[in-house]
C-alpha cells in the first residue's frame, strides 16, 4: 500500500526522495538586509524633515547660505544617498533566493499542485507589469499554506504584509515626484509628510515579511528534521 493510501499528505513520499533546499542562511541574510533597508527608510524620513526645518529657518533668516549648502554634504545625506541602493538590491536578491528555496521545499511538503503559479514566476512575478500586484501574494501565500505545520493556517499575516507593501509601492512614485519638485517651503513640508507615510508603510511591510520568512523557515526546518528521523 502506498503513502497516499496510508493517509500521508500529498507530496510526503517525495520528501524522502528529493533533498530539501537549506533556507536558514538565506533567511538570516534576508532578515539582516531587510532590517538595514528599514533603518535607511527611517533615516530618509528624518533627512526629509531635517531639510524642511533648514529651509524653514533659512527663509526666516536664522541660517546662512553656507548652512543650507552644508546640509547636502553631511553624514545623514551620505547615508540616504545612492550607495544605500546597494542595500535595497542585496536585500531583494537575498529574499528571492530564500523564496526560491522555500518554494521548492513547499512543493516537497505539500505537492506541486498546491501552488497556483509556476516556479519561473517566483522571481518573474515581482517585475512583470500589472500581475506584480497579486502574483507575488499568491506565491508567498501558497508557500505559507504548504509549509504550515498545521492546516488550514490563517492568512492574516500574509494579507497585512501584502496590503502594506502594495500601498507603499503606490506611494513611492508620488514621493519620488514630490522630491524632484520642491519649489516652495510648502512643497518641502508636503514631501516630508509623504516620506514619513512611505517609511511607516515600509516599516510595517518589512517587519511583517521578516515574521513571514522566519515562520516559514521554522516550519520547513522542523519538517526536514521530522522527515530525517
Amino acid at each position: 500500500m502506498d503513502g497516499a493510501q496510508q493517509g500521508e499528505p500529498a507530496g510526503a513520499s517525495s520528501v524522502g526522495a528529493q533533498p530539501y533546499r537549506p533556507v536558514t542562511g538565506a533567511a538570516t541574510a534576508a532578515t539582516l538586509l531587510i532590517s538595514l533597508e528599514l533603518v535607511r527608510e527611517v533615516l530618509v524620513s528624518v533627512s526629509s524633515w531635517r531639510n524642511y526645518l533648514v529651509v524653514h529657518d533659512y527663509l526666516a533668516g536664522r541660517v546662512t547660505d553656507a548652512d543650507l549648502l552644508a546640509v547636502d554634504s553631511d553624514a545623514l545625506a551620505t547615508l540616504v544617498s545612492w550607495p544605500s541602493l546597494l542595500v535595497w538590491i542585496a536585500g531583494g536578491v537575498a529574499f528571492l533566493i530564500w523564496l526560491w528555496r522555500a518554494r521548492i521545499n513547499a512543493e516537497l511538503m505539500g505537492g506541486a499542485a498546491a501552488h497556483r503559479r509556476s516556479r519561473a514566476l517566483v522571481v518573474g512575478a515581482w517585475i512583470a507589469p500589472v500581475v506584480n500586484l497579486w502574483y507575488p501574494y499568491q506565491i508567498v501565500s501558497d508557500i505559507w499554506k504548504a509549509s504550515a505545520s498545521r492546516r488550514p493556517v490563517p492568512l492574516a499575516l500574509i494579507n497585512a504584509w501584502w496590503a502594506s507593501f502594495v500601498a507603499a509601492s503606490l506611494v513611492k512614485p508620488i514621493q519620488w515626484r514630490m522630491s524632484a519638485e520642491q519649489a516652495t517651503e510648502q512643497d518641502v513640508l508636503a514631501t516630508a509628510n509623504v516620506t514619513t507615510l512611505l517609511a511607516a508603510l515600509y516599516l510595517v511591510a518589512g517587519v511583517l515579511v521578516i515574521l513571514i520568512l522566519r515562520r516559514i523557515t521554522t516550519w520547513q526546518t522542523d519538517g526536514l528534521a521530522q522527515n530525517a528521523v
